[in-house]
């Protein structure tokens, strides 16, 4: 089901496929990036239970209990329920059904709720544990933003801006198996504060900092203030991520990472791991605000 939010300043579309919005215009133009089944169907997943890959795409629980997963988890391949329609304001459900079990066997509800706000949209996930033990999840944002923003730019136009330094080296991708080698680091593409977007930044893989110092990022046009703010501060990690061709970079706050070359398959002991109790609803988001 869809639903569009709107305030004169900012209107924001959404679906019930995948409970995520399609569509974030403002200033007579599109910032979300539209899709493209030759490069990337994708425009703003949400990650859960797992942000990035299992080791051959499963897991056990400390208790013994078998995962599996396939890179993202399963919330954006899922219909949602629309359970508030509001002119600034809505949300959406997923609840725990039995072949999510098969994969994830943890009774859950996951809503995905949106508001914006002047030219600011607000991303809110509240995760609720509805079983009888503890529940190990991780959630991410995985927005996708059109790069260049407008007809005759280019993609080098553009740049991500941090708030703060952040480290030398960071840790990478394995092209084959898309999980991390946190030992083997490379050399952090960041000039100062600034990322310089090139197509060729991505020939390897995306660019993972699984140390951050910065919960703001920008994406702006190297010569003004046109682009969006991502702000998070309450996820750890972020994903900036692209493709050779296509004209979008993913500006993606996450809660946790695929494997890593340290950890062991057991979904606990990943990085960032939330443990809901019985009954306890957690919640992690973030915004986004056009400039």
């Amino acid at each position: 089901m869809e639903h569009v939010l709107t305030n004169g300043e900012l209107t924001v579309a959404l679906t019930s496929a995948g409970g995520s919005f399609t569509s974030l215009r403002a200033n007579g133009r599109e910032y979300l990036w539209q899709g493209d089944p030759a490069v990337w169907s994708g425009q703003a997943p949400i990650c859960f239970p797992t942000c990035g890959g299992l080791r051959d795409g499963a897991a056990v629980t400390a208790s013994g209990k078998r995962i599996e997963l396939a890179r993202h988890g399963f919330a954006r391949k899922q219909e949602f329920e629309l359970i508030d329609a509001q002119d600034a304001t809505c949300a959406y459900r997923l609840a725990s059904k039995p072949e999510l079990l098969e994969q994830y066997p943890f009774p859950f509800e996951l809503v995905a709720r949106y508001a914006i706000e002047g030219k600011r949209l607000n991303v809110s996930y509240e995760v609720t544990n509805t079983g009888s033990e503890d529940m190990p999840f991780f959630i991410g944002g995985h927005p996708g933003f059109a790069c260049p923003l407008d007809v005759g730019e280019s993609y080098s136009d553009y740049k991500l801006r941090f708030e703060a330094d952040e480290a030398d080296e960071l840790c990478c991708a394995v092209p084959d198996t898309g999980l991390i080698d946190v030992e083997g680091r490379v050399p952090n593409p960041m000039v100062g504060r600034e990322l310089p977007l090139t197509h060729e930044l991505f020939d390897f893989a995306e660019t993972i900092f699984d140390v951050l110092e910065s919960r703001v990022v920008e994406l702006v046009k190297n010569d003004e203030e046109k682009g969006v703010r991502v702000r998070f501060d309450d996820m750890p990690y972020l994903i900036v991520w692209g493709k050779t061709e296509g004209d979008f970079v993913a500006i993606e706050p996450w809660g946790g990472l695929s494997t890593c070359s340290d950890e062991d398959d057991v979904f606990e002991h990943k990085r960032g791991c939330l443990v809901a109790h019985p009954g306890e609803t957690v919640e992690r988001g973030f915004s986004i605000e056009v400039l």
